[in-house]
């Protein structure tokens, strides 16, 4: 399990997390949703350790890692798939996918290979475009690279930012469908934070409705679709409901 309790982030004077309390369990999927600016992605960032919050703490499977830095928590299993997705533009599909491997040099060359078929295997379109540029693919297609890249690093848990950007209703499905199947094979634990609450909330068990770096609501995904509050939360309303 993955836990971050009384979560506090700051940037200079401005609270982004505010006694942020969220819980990934093995094999789930939980959606993060929210309108701009209410802390989501500070609060993967925390999560995986690319920011320190200033109070707080995050527990992996019980252990204490607040402190822990982001290689850290890549080699105990905790991978970021971040907003935009920070692709090597002038490299290679297939090298940017092997990146996602960098720290596991000791498994061998044949497991690298394994995973990086089995990447093949769910993005067929990747491995017709190996050899090609990543800066010149669709964003449909750099998307694909990020979450493979990701998923070369063997994560237990899958943080994936804003994972529908700017991308086609089409593309968006057979993304969500590759989650949803990853997380039926391997038992993977995935979070993930959007803007498009009913598309996050119809894959996901679970969900958290954040609003001024806080968690306004939270439980069982089907439920929180069908509230009101979650759209008078997500679209700024004055009314809200307690946590």
């Amino acid at each position: 399990m993955l836990e971050a309790s009384g979560l506090v982030a700051r940037y200079g004077a401005v609270t982004a997390l505010d006694g942020v309390n969220v819980r990934l369990d093995a094999g789930e999927i939980v959606a993060i949703i929210g309108a701009n600016g209410v802390g989501k992605t500070t609060l993967l960032r925390s999560l995986a350790g690319l920011m320190r919050p200033a109070a707080g703490s995050i527990t992996l499977a019980g252990d204490d890692v607040t402190r822990l830095r982001s290689h850290q928590l890549i080699r105990r299993g905790v991978v970021l798939v971040p907003e935009g997705r920070r692709l090597f533009g002038d490299l290679t599909v297939e090298e940017n996918l092997r990146l996602g491997a960098f720290h596991r040099r000791h498994d061998g060359a044949a497991a690298i290979a394994r995973d990086l078929a089995h990447c093949y295997a769910l993005f067929p379109d990747l491995e017709r475009r190996r050899r090609q540029s990543a800066g010149t693919l669709s964003g449909g297609q750099q998307q694909m690279v990020a979450v493979g890249r990701g998923l070369m690093s063997r994560p237990r848990y899958l943080l994936l930012d804003e994972p529908s950007l700017g991308l086609a209703p089409l593309i968006i499905r057979e993304i969500f469908r590759t989650l949803r199947s990853l997380r039926a094979e391997t038992g993977l634990s995935i979070l993930l934070v959007e803007q498009d609450a009913q598309a996050a909330l119809r894959i996901a068990d679970r969900g958290y409705v954040m609003q001024r770096a806080q968690v306004m609501l939270s439980g069982d995904a089907a439920a929180l679709r069908a509230d009101p509050a979650v759209r008078d939360i997500y679209f700024g309303a004055t009314t809200t409901a307690p946590q």
